[in-house]
């Protein structure tokens, strides 16, 4: 039997693109469930998370011989979910625009003006998550969405943790900036 936690990351990544089944085997066990955990925590559904990841696994097995062989097993795979995830939320939204709007989903006339707040503000926060830079944005939502910590970005992101902290800092900067107006003591306009 195959024993994957004694085995380097170059090992194991020369075996799987060698079509070698227990590695494979190996790499599934160790990384399904972080992998669902990841995707769920994306995509807020924990059945569409284990379908994008079955699909990352699959895809794995068909593209080994083409992996990196300077690359790990773990990049590749958070690289390739987030990525699923990601695709799978655009097309959510395209959803969602194509629906009609119901009046009847509309809030009741009395809470209208908190609705309004909350919804300004759910705005805002979209808007200035949305608006950071690309890198920015994703180590950001990797931190505070996902729950990744620095050094697991660097992972994922191919990067050194220095430069997820720079641009965790930028981010926070440029968020504390664009929702001064509904922090303590801001106005609003």
């Amino acid at each position: 039997m195959y024993d994957a936690p004694f085995m380097s990351d170059a090992e194991l990544l020369a075996r799987l693109r060698a079509g070698d089944a227990t590695a494979f085997d190996a790499v599934f066990r160790d990384w399904y469930a972080p992998l669902v955990r990841f995707a769920e925590g994306m995509l807020h559904d924990r059945g569409a998370a284990e379908e994008v990841v079955q699909d990352v696994m699959l895809e794995l097995w068909r593209r080994r011989d083409g992996l990196d062989p300077t690359g790990t097993p773990q990049a590749y795979l958070f690289r390739s979910t987030r990525n699923r995830a990601l695709n799978q939320l655009r097309h959510r939204r395209v959803q969602l625009r194509s629906e009609p709007q119901l009046a009847a989903d509309a809030p009741p006339h009395a809470r209208a003006d908190q609705h309004v707040g909350t919804e300004e503000l759910e705005h805002a926060i979209r808007r200035a998550v949305e608006d950071l830079p690309p890198r920015c944005r994703e180590v950001f939502e990797l931190s505070r969405v996902h729950g990744l910590k620095y050094a697991e970005i660097a992972q994922t992101l191919g990067v050194s943790v220095k430069a997820v902290e720079a641009q965790m800092g930028r981010a926070l900067r440029t968020m504390r900036e664009r929702l001064a107006a509904w922090l303590p003591g801001g106005e609003t306009l």
